[in-house]
């Protein structure tokens, strides 16, 4: 099936992009992420879900507006994980493919599982629509999107969140990264941003690191594609770069 996407579908694609490499508070990614995430791709809920499979253990949890999973049994999930939609993932391997609960059953026969009776369906979810990252040995992490009543996710669903997917694993690593103190950025690169903070140009920057100039602006598209901005300004004030003395 192909179609386009519409300008506004575009433009809010753009938007995404942008709020993944913001830095407000969230446990997992930035808030702005899942409120963007959820204007675009319209649903009840959007969750960030990181489970570590052989150990049968969550090491990650977001969502928004919140599914009060507090009044629900969690222990019912893992007794029903092998036989569900849920663990296609680890079924098959497949890590990068943007899957539905329609893509493996029916409403009925989802309503008939043992993962919609007893765990799934007491947040009242009816339809959802995932996006897989690879995190590590026998980790994932799922950005889940679901829907309690109504139509079920589209095509053009599918399509703009496959798209987004290597947005959002970049969005969850710098976000890690912040977390743990650790920079982007290469200890050259690291040097070069820190003369760029104290105003040196590039001609300086190269004669201070004893390097060409070309080798500076190389240094240059490297940080800003690293820290997904496009001015000198932008790339300082993302890592607070503390400027080299003249």
């Amino acid at each position: 099936m192909s179609f386009g996407l519409a300008e506004r579908d575009v433009k809010a694609l753009l938007q995404v992009v942008g709020s993944g490499s913001r830095d407000d508070d969230g446990p997992v990614v930035p808030w702005s992420l899942l409120h963007d995430l959820r204007e675009l791709v319209a649903c009840d809920n959007v969750q960030v879900y990181g489970q570590d499979t052989p150990r049968r253990d969550e090491f990650a949890s977001q969502d928004l507006p919140g599914i009060g999973e507090s009044s629900v049994d969690g222990d019912a999930y893992w007794p029903n994980y092998w036989d569900s939609p849920c663990s296609y993932p680890d079924r098959s391997g497949d890590l990068r493919s943007v899957v539905m609960i329609s893509d493996f059953c029916s409403l009925r026969q989802w309503h008939e599982s043992g993962m919609y009776n007893e765990y799934v369906g007491l947040f009242g979810v009816e339809h959802e629509i995932a996006v897989c990252l690879p995190v590590g040995p026998g980790r994932t992490l799922k950005f889940l999107f679901a829907r309690s009543a109504g139509p079920d996710f589209s095509e053009r669903d599918r399509a703009v969140l496959t798209l987004l997917r290597p947005h959002l694993h970049a969005a969850y690593v710098a976000a890690e990264r912040r977390r743990l103190g650790i920079s982007p950025l290469t200890p050259r690169q690291q040097e070069v941003l820190q003369y760029v903070a104290a105003g040196f140009s590039n001609t300086q920057i190269a004669r201070r690191m004893a390097i060409s100039e070309a080798t500076v602006r190389k240094h240059l598209e490297n940080i800003f594609q690293r820290l997904n901005v496009t001015s000198r300004t932008a790339a300082v004030g993302r890592v607070g770069a503390e400027p080299y003395a003249s």
